[in-house]
């Protein structure tokens, strides 16, 4: 008889065992697709209350917690955006919360971006909250930053700050001593104004090489983007500079006043940064374009205006004087 019993309480067990699996195993009772946020640090049993909501997995809550100590493994889920297709079962949902991808959104700024444009562009994705202010100029590292659904802006920010410390610092300690700035602060003016002098990397280095020449000579920068800055907060001007505007002495205007401006006129990028701590060793003290999107380099006034004249007839020929 207790033989007996045991074989069917045995039997029993097995059934439910069996009907348990089946339901952890088969398709999800949900329409979809759903999106779940995992918060850094939680645990299942947080989630779950959530999944049980949305209705997600069969059962509740507790039936879906207890049939995942059965059937899965112990792993830990992530934190993350994560996109639950219809149908997807309740072993699948958690597999892909241990496991799967979370959904990534990223936000681009790109080298040189002024900060008021980031302020714009962070201010423009929906899915971001909160607002925030025109983050100081210079602390911006240009990345690609992911970011949650529902997060602040303000956390975004901070998190390229944070960023820009960390890669500062450690160009900061390669500096090399024929650098001519002696400050993290001047490292980010002066490679904020090579940034916007040139587009092409390989130029980089030289034209750090020039204004480190003359920031040892004394010699007053003439960057024109400096010259904008203050009237555009570093957006596009989209028309010539005004002579007025080349003798304004502003802070920034560096056809006025030797030395760098009071602060950076944009975002910096890790090259520009790297270029002002380890500029190209030239006895070159100016540079003017060259028609082809570069410059062209020279050690006199005489060269350099000679250089000018080339530039100007480049630019006559193409209807732009």
């Amino acid at each position: 008889m207790k033989r007996w019993l045991l074989i069917l309480v045995g039997a029993a067990a097995l059934l439910a065992l069996g009907s348990y699996w089946a339901l952890w195993a088969s398709a999800g009772p949900a329409e979809g697709p759903h999106t779940v946020i995992v918060e850094e640090g939680a645990s299942l049993a947080d989630v779950a209350d959530e999944l049980d909501t949305m209705g997600v997995i069969p059962g509740n809550a507790r039936t879906f917690l207890g049939m995942a100590r059965l059937f899965a493994s112990d792993d830990p889920i992530q934190a993350g955006e994560f996109l639950i297709p219809e149908g997807t079962s309740a072993a699948a949902v958690l597999d892909l919360l241990q496991h799967g991808r979370p959904v990534q959104r990223l936000v681009t700024i790109p080298e040189g971006m002024p900060s008021i444009l980031v302020h714009e562009r962070l201010m423009a994705v929906p899915l971001l909250t909160g607002t925030i202010s025109v983050p100081e100029e210079g602390s911006i590292l240009p990345d690609s930053y992911s970011y949650r659904r529902g997060e602040s802006r303000a956390a975004v920010v901070k998190r390229m700050q944070q960023a820009m410390t960390r890669e500062l610092d450690a160009l900061w300690a390669k500096r090399q001593p024929h650098s001519a700035v002696s400050s993290k602060r001047d490292a980010i003016i002066l490679a904020s104004i090579v940034e916007k002098e040139t587009g092409k990397p390989s130029e980089r280095r030289m034209v750090a090489g020039v204004y480190s020449n003359r920031l040892r000579q004394g010699m007053k920068l003439d960057a024109d983007p400096t010259v904008i800055y203050p009237i555009t907060r570093g957006k596009p001007l989209g028309r010539r500079i005004l002579r007025s505007e080349l003798q304004a002495d502003n802070g920034y205007n560096t056809y006025a006043r030797a030395g760098l401006p009071d602060g950076p006129i944009a975002n910096p990028g890790r090259q520009s940064i790297a270029a002002v701590l380890n500029p190209e060793r030239t006895d070159a003290l100016y540079f003017v374009a060259d028609g082809t999107g570069g410059h062209i380099f020279a050690t006199t006034l005489a060269e350099h205006n000679a250089n000018v004249r080339k530039w100007y007839s480049i630019r006559r020929a193409r209807g732009e004087m």
